[in-house]
């Protein structure tokens, strides 16, 4: 062995012990102080910290009280350590209606809801008339190159597009395989629409997807009452509506196609050009009332110690709300995301117990509870569009939400377990979900060298799965915004989204393993010289193919 050889191996093996040392005050993390926490935090008296409610400050103020107590820095003006932002609460009004007229002159007015059509919830309130075209899936992604208004004028159309995107149960698909992409989510689809000029958009059921009966009113009754962010329904400025599957199919008759037969041609890998539907004038009004809510995020920081690299930074992060309460029935939300608000506490104290100790990571940590996850990771979403430090020095997120129980899936499990596999809690007893890793295998690493201290039973299996999962938790806006994220998730039970998510069915033993897990490697984030990297999607290599060429 040459002395070159020799000192490059002893190198990487000094590296190696280095990636095995524990982190500092990685003992202080302890189940019995989480315990303590997460009974006061998930106990009845909170009534499941819904979004907008006494019990949901509340809880704000409780971890607001703890970053300070542990020595976190505060992330806003004064001594702040909330970040507020607006959300909106969309109330359907008075006067919808929606009128159609064939090229013979025959009318169609529909003014009852929920029975073919309905106004969306970041609908504006106008009036929109003109004839009608049909645009697909109406999505435009430069990144793949895929557009379905390409060449289009669509100045004074009505436009029709579809629900989802193509692709939608293909592995390959370049929209995030399995996992329905950000660019499917009907209120980008009006944004696409409202840029190639549309003066109102009208969304159907992609029926070659999911055939069947339709019922039309419980899909209406699960898009309302909705929240949002204000900073994105103040974008949309046309009236935007869904209808029913007959009604589409009424309004394409004179395409001389079926609604099935229009749906499948749009499953294409670039995206189609519109189609005029013939003789067809569409006349939409919507009245939504728009409620603005203060919303809030609870953040704070430990400031790096490196001065090169300590404009960079790390976010370990949770959610604080969840369901709320129905009468005496109680959604304590232990496990989601109590679980993961006392974990980052924890996680916040070793970090300040270590800086008292003279110990401070090289970059900048950043410790967030998000609001919101439950109306659509909002609390998060606000962050990724008003950041309170720049995102391109953001190196990694890592996210908590339910790491207190054991992944249990039974024998015929609803919907909300689509997708995943009969299991039972014995048979993941140590078992821990790593979810976001296929985008960012350096974060797979990194995961695993931190458990080498740790010793948990690492999964990494729900990235391309019907579940989506991949989008389903405080991650995901940071994977949209090109920063490497993952969810920490010991995984779904019987009591998920129940009255019987309660604090006495905790696993503390286990989530203290999977706390110590998260500060081993947030800290190995902070420290070490390199950052881990998120790798792009590639159509070239997913392409979804044309109808013509299966």
């Amino acid at each position: 062995m040459t002395v070159r050889v020799l000192v490059a191996a002893l190198t990487v093996f000094a590296f190696g012990l280095q990636a095995q040392e524990k982190a500092p005050q990685l003992d202080s993390i302890r189940k019995d102080d989480m315990r303590a926490d997460l009974f006061f935090l998930a106990g009845d008296s909170m009534k499941g910290r819904v979004t907008n409610s006494p019990t949901n400050l509340i809880a704000a103020e409780f971890i607001q009280s703890r970053f300070e107590r542990v020595g976190l820095k505060p992330s806003g003006p004064e001594g702040s350590y909330f970040q507020h932002y607006n959300l909106i609460e969309p109330v359907i009004g008075e006067e919808n209606s929606l009128e159609v007229q064939n090229g013979d002159g025959a009318r169609i007015k529909l003014r009852m809801l929920h029975k073919s059509f309905y106004p969306e919830y970041f609908s504006v309130s106008g009036h929109a008339q003109g004839s009608l075209v049909f645009a697909g899936f109406g999505m435009t992604v430069p990144d793949l190159n895929y557009d379905d208004y390409r060449h289009a004028n669509l100045s004074g159309k009505i436009v029709l597009v579809l629900d989802h995107e193509p692709g939608e149960k293909d592995p390959s698909s370049p929209f995030d395989g399995l996992v329905l992409s950000d660019s499917s989510q009907p209120l980008r689809k009006a944004l696409f629409a409202q840029a190639h000029g549309a003066a109102g958009i009208l969304f159907a059921r992609d029926v070659h997807n999911h055939p069947g009966p339709e019922n039309f009113g419980e899909v209406a009754r699960s898009n309302w009452p909705a929240f949002s962010l204000a900073s994105w329904i103040g974008k949309v400025r046309i009236p935007a509506a869904a209808i029913s599957s007959s009604l589409a199919s009424i309004l394409i008759r004179d395409t001389h196609k079926t609604l099935e037969e229009l749906s499948k041609s749009a499953e294409t890998a670039t995206g189609i050009e519109p189609i005029a539907v013939p003789g067809i004038q569409v006349s939409l009004t919507t009245n939504v009332v728009r409620r603005t809510i203060l919303d809030r995020n609870v953040i704070g920081f430990v400031e790096g110690s490196d001065p090169k690299l300590r404009d960079e930074y790390v976010i370990v992060c949770a959610h604080y709300d969840h369901e709320g309460a129905i009468g005496t029935q109680i959604y304590n939300g232990a496990d989601d995301d109590g679980s993961g608000v006392v974990g980052l506490i924890e996680i916040a104290q070793a970090y300040g117990l270590a800086a008292r100790a003279g110990q401070r990571p090289r970059r900048t940590v950043m410790f967030a509870a998000w609001n919101s996850e439950e109306r659509g990771l909002l609390g998060s979403w606000a962050y990724t569009e008003h950041p309170l430090l720049p995102l391109d020095k953001l190196v990694a997120v890592l996210n908590m939400d339910m790491i207190g129980r054991n992944e249990e899936i039974q024998v015929g499990a609803d919907e909300r377990f689509r997708g995943m596999e009969v299991q039972s809690a014995e048979s993941n007893s140590n078992a821990l979900n790593i979810i976001g890793t296929l985008r960012s295998p350096d974060l797979k690493q990194e995961t695993e060298r931190a458990n080498k201290v740790i010793g948990l039973d690492l999964k990494f299996r729900y990235d391309n799965n019907i579940s989506n999962l991949l989008r389903r938790s405080d991650h995901w806006p940071f994977i949209q915004h090109g920063v490497p994220a993952i969810w920490i998730f010991t995984g779904l039970h019987p009591d998920y989204h129940t009255v019987y998510d309660r604090p006495a069915k905790i696993n503390y033993g286990k989530m203290e393993k999977v706390v110590r897990c998260v500060y081993q490697e947030s800290w190995d984030l902070a420290t070490e010289d390199t950052h881990p990297k998120l790798l792009p999607r590639k159509p070239e290599a997913q392409a979804v193919p044309s109808p013509n060429s299966r």
